[in-house]
């Protein structure tokens, strides 16, 4: 059984009936919707037209967002549904990145997601949903897409349909018919300068000019509703921290094993950086939340969607924190002279390495699942965020060695370490954003970077700073006073944190709706 919608755009008259029985009936907030009629206006008058398409969650088959949810609150019925428990929810925002549709939303008032549900409520008591019951044109079909005798099936078996963003493989169940592509790819026709009875928001203003859109219809978007950027500062900052933590301890526990180093920065300070800097990665993530108090779900294993690389990304902060945790211990009983762990210290350095690299790169998957953000869907992404955490390890490492001293040569190790990350940086850059993107939602968020509204901030603060670091690092480990790699290293984290910054906002900028 798989329920979905056919929408007839032939005889929709976009009445706003459907979605005013959907505010009605699950009481969604002013201003915010489940359901949802787009207005797209084309050519110039007196030659201009109207089309329109509603709009709501496509119910898929391959639902990402259900996936993505570290919590299970979003969840997949046996009949086809895609509903959601906002008693589950804990308001990360993961499943709106996730949908490619726009469908999903933070609910003002109970702060968890919400989306259309099909009136599930509904279809177990035998009744159609409320959007269907109230459309004066019967321009709503609903059933069974399994069933070849329901009317569902026979209609959209006889007419051509088009579905919504069929290049992200969602298998949407909800299919269009007579619907004009302007209105189901939100490229072809940015927002005009004003909407018909309201005000774009801001973010639709913005992004508008560097939309490709259709200079031969002149389509643009008259109506439609919100969609602000789900994640902001804190997670672009959770980036940056994360990558100081993974590459301190893995770069100290490197220093360990291949030269022996026994200074107090490898045996205290770099475990107690990275441990601080993981700390203040999950009090980032816990206030970005809706929901801060319901963090804990992610701690009760039967509450956990195993395959959310949110829920699995915060085993790997668990257990790297554990043992840059013990590791600290060691080194400051060594340090105060209670006992000699150095043994420990040097077991506790193989599994540090590995689990920094995860700690590192399990956003790469994380941001995989996001299925909505083409820009993060990149291959080399995990490779990006290793090179990421050597550059901001190294130039953490070589500010924290003016205090605690491990030794020239130990400084040029890392001032080497530093410029390697950043030559690999670079060499990323240049293959991420030199070359054709897979999709064009990919390649109109990386045009944003590089030639739209983020030029300045990615060629002067990404590419532009990174030269700097990587000739101070080089100057520094070619015998050069090692102040300048360590200045290298301070540059290096203000780098980072532009970049980063930039592309969480690109990636969320494309429209979905």
């Amino acid at each position: 059984m798989r329920y979905g919608f056919a929408i007839d755009q032939r005889t929709c008259i976009g009445c706003h009936a459907c979605t005013v029985a959907c505010k009605t009936e699950h009481e969604v907030p002013v201003g915010q919707f489940r359901t949802w009629v787009k207005y797209v206006d084309k050519g110039t008058f007196p030659n201009a037209t109207r089309e329109m398409a509603v709009l709501r969650c496509n119910h898929c088959t391959d639902a990402p967002c259900v996936t993505i949810c570290p919590t299970q609150s979003l969840f997949k019925r046996d009949d086809g549904i895609v509903d959601f428990d906002r008693d589950r929810c804990i308001g990360c925002k993961s499943c709106m990145q996730a949908c490619p549709y726009d469908a999903i939303y933070i609910d003002e008032e109970t702060h968890t997601a919400a989306k259309c549900n099909f009136c599930a409520h509904r279809i177990d008591q035998g009744l159609e949903p409320a959007c269907v019951q109230v459309c004066p044109t019967e321009s709503i079909w609903v059933g069974d897409l399994d069933d070849p005798g329901s009317g569902i099936r026979k209609f959209i078996s006889i007419e051509p349909v088009s579905v919504r963003a069929p290049e992200q493989n969602t298998s949407p169940n909800v299919f269009y018919v007579g619907a004009d592509k302007a209105t189901l790819d939100p490229l072809v026709a940015p927002v005009d300068q004003t909407y018909l009875w309201a005000e774009p928001d801001v973010l639709r203003l913005q992004t508008a000019a560097d939309l490709p859109g259709d200079p031969i219809t002149n389509a643009r978007t008259t109506l439609n509703t919100s969609h602000p950027r789900p994640w902001g500062w804190k997670v672009w900052t959770y980036l940056w921290t994360k990558s100081v933590g993974a590459g301190a301890g893995a770069l100290a526990a490197l220093l360990i094993l291949l030269s022996g180093n026994s200074t107090s920065l490898v045996t205290t300070a770099a475990p107690l950086i990275a441990a601080l800097f993981l700390l203040i990665t999950a009090v980032l993530l816990i206030w970005d939340l809706k929901q801060p108090k319901r963090f804990v779900f992610l701690l009760m294993p039967w509450m956990i969607q195993r395959k959310s690389w949110l829920a699995i990304g915060g085993i790997f902060l668990g257990l790297y924190a554990a043992i840059t945790g013990l590791w600290f211990l060691a080194g400051a009983a060594g340090l105060l002279g209670l006992a000699d762990f150095s043994s420990a210290i040097t077991i506790l350095a193989w599994p540090a390495i590995p689990a920094a690299v995860m700690t590192a790169g399990y956003t790469a998957f994380l941001f995989g699942q996001a299925e909505g953000r083409d820009l993060w869907q990149s291959p080399v992404l995990f490779w990006h965020l290793q090179a990421q955490a050597v550059m901001a390890g190294a130039g953490v490492l070589l500010i924290a060695g003016l205090v605690a001293d491990p030794g020239a040569e130990a400084m040029r190790w890392l001032a080497w370490a530093l410029a390697i990350g950043t030559a690999a940086n670079l060499l990323i850059l240049a293959v991420e954003y030199g070359g054709r993107h897979s999709t064009r939602n990919a390649a109109v968020a990386a045009h944003m970077i590089t030639h739209g509204r983020y030029k300045t901030s990615f060629w002067g603060g990404a590419i532009g700073l990174s030269i700097v670091v990587l000739a101070l690092a080089l100057a520094g480990a070619l015998g050069a006073p090692l102040l300048l790699a360590v200045l290298g290293g301070l540059i290096a984290q203000a780098s980072l944190l532009i970049y980063e910054s930039v592309y969480i906002k690109a990636g969320q900028d494309v429209p979905l709706s």
